[in-house]
């Protein structure tokens, strides 16, 4: 099944050259979830062929512009296009406000009910569930309320080896096996041991989203060992102290997170306009942590199970 994070956006606070505001999708298997909405976001869908139709949820992290002024847009989009499905939006308080008052000025009435959820920035809590997986909210350190988000796919069903089942099984017996259960007799003893029939689940896969914030070596234990790890890095490392005042993290301080959270894999994103070329960044986190890469427009990353 698919499970694959795709970068939309990499600039932060203003856009630069052919760096957009932030926003990412990640795709499993036919669900989309959207993960912050920056200015120009439905056109990025439109370059990368993603249909907006699929967006089932989407999660805002802040409300600095950056991060979800292309929110209204793309609603309104959905509208004039007839949508229907309900849509789950999840974001601090205040954004319902916001767009209360965009639909009520600009009188539009949406065919479709938009389920708005407000989060808790300061708590690690699970905000979302489906079929495929659960999102938890992440507490970031920001100047206004702001959290990211955890998604983890769901443990799987382990296999059937079928040259060893017992004929006659009943479909409910099989499901209970793939659910790890061992089956017994009408005596209470056991008829087959779960363990003798079955092999491990295919691994259940996780990303972590960390929006803006202060270096929060904290955090490193609610994401502990994640397959995917994205981490804001807006400036490099000797501009610290102009990120501590503005309360962001260098690009050194996100692959000393990634590594003290033993994370398979790092992104680091939300590059500062000052930096023309994004080479030195990507240097400094990989003396810290080697297995990272820069989240730049259209990069894609797919998780094997």
């Amino acid at each position: 099944m698919e499970f694959e994070l795709k970068i939309l956006g990499s600039a932060s606070a203003t856009p630069y050259l052919d760096r957009h505001h932030t926003a990412q999708i990640l795709t499993v298997d036919s669900q989309a979830y959207l993960i912050d909405c920056g200015e120009g976001t439905q056109r990025r869908l439109m370059e990368y062929k993603i249909r907006h139709q699929r967006i089932g949820s989407i999660f805002i992290s802040h409300l600095h512009g950056d991060h979800f002024f292309g929110l209204f847009g793309l609603l309104s989009t959905m509208h004039l296009h007839g949508r229907t499905e309900p849509l789950q939006l999840f974001g601090p308080a205040g954004l319902d406000e916001v767009l209360t008052t965009q639909f009520r000025v600009s009188n539009t009435q949406l065919t479709f009910n938009l389920e708005f959820t407000v989060v808790d920035t300061t708590a690690f809590a699970q905000v979302y569930e489906d079929r495929y997986l659960t999102v938890h909210t992440l507490p970031m350190r920001h100047r206004i309320a702001c959290c990211g988000y955890l998604f983890r796919e769901k443990p799987k069903r382990r296999h059937l080896v079928k040259e060893r089942l017992l004929s006659g099984l009943t479909p409910a017996q099989l499901s209970a096996l793939t659910h790890g259960e061992d089956l017994y007799d009408e005596a209470g003893q056991v008829l087959v041991r779960n363990a003798d029939v079955t092999t491990a689940p295919n691994h259940s896969r996780s990303y972590a989203y960390c929006s803006d914030t202060l270096y929060t070596e904290s955090n490193a234990e609610l994401v502990h060992g994640v397959d995917l790890l994205y981490h804001e890095a807006t400036f490099l490392d000797d501009m610290r102290e102009r990120a501590a005042t503005t309360h962001h993290s260098t690009a050194r301080q996100a692959a000393l997170f990634a590594r003290k959270a033993e994370v398979r894999h790092l992104l680091i994103g939300h590059f500062s306009s000052r930096y023309r070329d994004l080479e030195p960044l990507l240097r400094e986190a990989k003396a810290v942590f080697d297995s990272v890469e820069l989240a730049t427009e259209g990069k894609t990353v797919s998780l094997p199970e």
